[in-house]
């Protein structure tokens, strides 16, 4: 089932194999369990992860699912892919195969990937209205001069205009760490954005390690290749900014 609501009656029905009105006398005989309550209502909504009983048979019982993954770079942000591991591969977990990856994160860029069976939450999280911030931390070829910091930081607050895109980012964050290491929060994700902002500067990113989503950093105790599931205060206080 999608994570879309549907009305209990075309739920029951598509799965039983049975009209709508046959649903009708099932609901109103107290055969239907909803959530561990009889239902009254055959226009009751329910999702993905409603916990659903027909006469004691369980027809729905999904749990939501969300992991993070600390993604070593050259691997892919993908759940397939012919040539190259993904990060579904990297997975030990029973129910792999049934989620998604929200957002993407390049190639050669490692870090923190998330990965869910949970669709509004996804949609919720990448949403542009949103703006979850992500932060990154970036190394660098050539060595930050502290009296160029200033230009660093206000060209990245002003934003940037990429004219194949014939766009202008959005103001990002830019903290330098020490001469070779910096940190970039970003509300957008272009195309090798932060690697096309650096090169404004011609100064080559070497490493680039997201290290955040919104209120979530990633697990330090998370090795490259690893993952767990997020705890259920994770789950909200990402949004939580």
């Amino acid at each position: 089932m999608e994570s879309r609501r549907a009305r209990l009656d075309r739920f029951i029905g598509n799965h039983l194999g049975i009209s709508r009105s046959d649903v009708r006398p099932i609901v109103a005989s107290g055969r239907v369990v909803v959530d561990g309550v009889v239902a009254t209502r055959i226009n009751q909504l329910i999702d993905q992860f409603t916990h659903v009983v027909v006469d004691n048979r369980v027809v729905q019982a999904h749990t939501p699912l969300y992991l993070m993954v600390n993604k070593p770079a050259g691997v892919v942000s993908a759940t397939l892919d012919k040539r190259h591991t993904t990060v579904i591969d990297l997975l030990d977990h029973p129910q792999r195969h049934s989620l998604h990856i929200v957002g993407r994160l390049d190639f050669n860029s490692s870090g923190l990937v998330l990965l869910t069976n949970d669709g509004r939450w996804s949609r919720q999280l990448t949403s542009p209205e949103q703006k979850i911030p992500k932060r990154y931390r970036v190394t660098l070829e050539n060595p930050i001069a502290p009296d160029d910091i200033e230009a660093y930081v206000e060209a990245f607050a002003s934003g940037m205009y990429f004219a194949y895109e014939d766009i202008t980012t959005r103001a990002a964050q830019l903290r330098i760490h020490s001469d070779h290491v910096a940190e970039v929060c970003l509300i957008e994700g272009r195309y090798h954005q932060i690697k096309r902002m650096f090169g404004r500067f011609r100064n080559k990113v070497l490493g680039l390690q997201r290290i955040a989503i919104g209120n979530l950093p990633l697990d330090p105790a998370l090795r490259e290749g690893q993952s767990r599931e997020l705890t259920a205060a994770e789950v909200q206080t990402i949004f939580q900014l």
